[in-house]
């Protein structure tokens, strides 16, 4: 065989393999997309009552808050009804950035919250990602039960015990909780999909 024939073959069997290679990432990628939607819904629904979900986002679209942002929403329906909204909100630790999952009940009441991620230091602030640990005081909370006044952590004039050592990160996470009840409160129709009323 030619140079010039093994140049054309190698070509040939490198479109060939390239063909099949992109053949299958095209049959592959609807199932994979699917196995990571599922992964995501997972995650979100450990902020909610244990069940299945089925999840829409809404477009938030880094909603400035009061004491940080909210980066995302999703709306959790079980079955096709909304359920919940879950917002993840972002502010500011006493180590860094610290992103919360809260999720809300249609009722306006906290289901749960979820640390995603932090910089706090080790032993201290960093408790708050502690599964079932200080977070957990808030199940249940809402604006109605809860007055606005009382939303700050018992230092500051407020309600909520901190977590020893850590005033500053629990100081942002009970802002934050704050932040994402009042705006549920305040775009609830929206979040839930109710129709407006006139």
């Amino acid at each position: 065989m030619s140079r010039t024939g093994s140049i054309l073959a190698l070509a040939a069997l490198a479109a060939l393999i390239g063909g099949l290679s992109w053949e299958l990432q095209q049959q592959a990628a609807p199932r994979i997309l699917a196995q990571q939607q599922a992964i995501e819904t997972r995650t979100l629904a450990q902020v909610l009552p244990a069940g299945e979900y089925q999840r829409q986002s809404l477009a938030l679209s880094a909603t400035e808050l009061p004491h940080g942002s909210l980066v995302q929403g999703y709306r959790m329906l079980r079955p096709g009804q909304p359920a919940a909204i879950i917002l993840q909100s972002r502010t500011r630790g006493y180590g860094g950035p610290l992103e919360l999952l809260i999720g809300i009940g249609a009722n306006g009441r906290l289901l749960g919250v979820k640390t995603l991620s932090h910089q706090e230091t080790s032993g201290l602030g960093a408790r708050i990602a502690e599964e079932h640990g200080w977070l957990s005081v808030f199940f249940g909370k809402s604006r109605t039960d809860t007055p606005d006044t009382a939303w700050h952590v018992k230092k500051d004039g407020g309600q909520f015990d901190q977590m020893a050592g850590a005033t500053i990160t629990s100081r942002a996470a009970v802002d934050a909780i704050h932040d994402a009840l009042r705006y549920f409160d305040e775009h609830r129709e929206q979040l839930l999909g109710e129709p407006e009323h006139e």
